[in-house]
This record gives C-alpha cells, structure tokens and sequence, in this order.
C-alpha cells in the first residue's frame, strides 16, 4: 500500500472507525436560497425596495414602510444584510 492510498482509507481503533482527510466543506448549490420574511419568518416572496427587508403579504408590507429606519437597520443586521439604508 502507498502512502497516497492509505490517505483514503479509513483504519479501525477501539472499535471506532475514523476517517483520514475528510472534509467538511461542500460544493457550492445552484439552487437560489429561500427568502423568509423579516417580520413573520413566512416564505417571502416580495422584497421592499426603500428598506430591503423581505416581506410576504400586503399587511406585512404597510407594516415594513411605518417602521423607523432604526428599527429597519436592526433587522437588517439581524439579517446578516451589509445595506446602507437610506
């Protein structure tokens, strides 16, 4: 057996088996990503312009256009979104 061989191969100790050179890192997907509303967490199919928070129905909308845009700032970082509003 090679050395690169025994990289592949997993050897058993103890009764446990354990794995040489894995990885945990995966491809990247072609699927889009799923949106979920900023204020319910639905499926939000519909974004605002103005402050950018996802929302997913029309109560949600008039909801997301009275907030300040401190509170708007807040669930974007909450997000993870890196969008100045203005």
């Amino acid at each position: 057996m090679t050395v690169e061989t025994e990289k592949v191969y997993s050897f058993k100790t103890e009764n446990k088996f354990i794995a040489k050179n894995y990885s945990i890192n995966a491809p990247p997907t072609f699927k889009p990503t799923k949106k979920y509303s900023d204020i319910s967490g639905l499926p939000a199919p519909y974004i605002d312009r103005h402050s950018k928070l996802y929302y997913s129905n029309a109560e949600e909308f008039a909801t997301v256009r009275s907030l300040p845009m401190d509170i708007t700032a807040g669930y974007l970082q909450l997000r993870g979104a890196n969008t100045i509003v203005g």
